[in-house]
């Protein structure tokens, strides 16, 4: 089998697919394409390759060895091209004067966030603002990925990241009603030892997680984890439920009454902090530098807070 051409990105996708499925029929289900257009590209990939990939017979669909060694280099070419489109997709948007702005449960509501954004719309009017609410899984995944170019968000965050903090506020423990300790008005960690918290998906920065589980506790105590939340919605039914508890900040009272659930407040917790968060090697571009500096005036004007 002679190689002809490159491969296409599409044609590397179906065999990305196609390896986690190893079964045409379910492959093709997943990317929405029929059995025999995709066994007809494979097919084309194969011989774009020079080398077969996939393995067939009348039951079953294994990689060929060739197939097992091209596997990572298929995929880190498809990494690669969705990178280099995140990339161009924001340099357009500078180009463009478009800034996608993420936040997370209620950093859109809160007096900071509005302030910021208030203060970049009067000080550049030509700039056109996009709001994108994120899951937990994504607030600091989509920034890294240039799906968003600034994040309203909740620190922690990991070494790349460059903050402006906005606001400080303490946290408060979330319970269930029907837990014991939900009866009490004040509460200690060493209380809450040994009841699990939720947990969040692995794409999300331990260190992040870590502080808002506080793990380990202040007797080097580690945290036992429940059930893994995407959301705030999944997070405030597990708690319900009595699966587990967490620690929010105490805006959560105003912003998430549930029934099935009482914040407390936790003696020896320490606070938590907004914060305006970019990726630091892109401050300097155009439309980040302008709400950053919306951010710096806010604080200067006395927007910045402690709740």
């Amino acid at each position: 089998m002679s190689v002809s051409k490159e491969p296409s990105v599409h044609q590397l996708r179906l065999f990305l697919t196609l390896s986690e499925e190893l079964h045409f029929g379910r492959a093709a289900a997943r990317l929405f394409i029929t059995q025999p257009a995709l066994s007809q590209q494979i097919r084309e990939l194969e011989k774009r390759l020079g080398v077969r990939v996939v393995e067939r017979t009348s039951r079953t669909l294994t990689l060929t060895e060739a197939g097992q060694v091209l596997l990572p280099e298929a995929r880190a070419a498809v990494t690669a091209v969705d990178q280099l489109r995140r990339v161009a997709d924001a340099q357009l948007r500078q180009v463009c004067g478009r800034l996608v702005v993420g936040t997370m449960g209620a950093e859109a509501s809160m007096a900071h966030t509005r302030a910021v954004l208030s203060l970049l719309q009067d000080r550049h009017p030509e700039t056109t603002v996009r709001l994108v609410n994120l899951a937990f899984g994504d607030h600091l995944a989509a920034l890294a990925q240039q799906e968003v170019d600034v994040v309203f968000v909740r620190p922690p965050v990991t070494d790349d990241i460059e903050l402006h903090h906005l606001a400080t506020e303490p946290r408060v423990a979330c319970l269930s009603t029907g837990h014991p300790l939900a009866i009490q008005p004040r509460l200690t960690l060493a209380q809450l030892s040994g009841i699990p918290v939720v947990d969040m998906p692995e794409q999300v920065p331990r260190l992040w997680w870590d502080f808002w589980a506080v793990d380990p506790r202040p007797d080097g105590s580690r945290v036992r984890y429940g059930p893994v939340v995407t959301d705030m919605e999944s997070l405030l039914h597990t708690v319900a439920a009595g699966e587990a508890m967490c620690f929010l900040p105490k805006a959560a009272r105003e912003y998430f009454p549930r029934a099935g659930i009482r914040y407390i407040d936790v003696a020896d917790l320490t606070p938590s902090t907004s914060a305006l968060a970019w990726l630091r090697r892109r401050r300097t571009e155009s439309t980040i530098r302008a709400i950053r500096h919306a951010a710096h005036e806010a604080t200067n004007q006395g927007y910045s807070e402690t709740i």
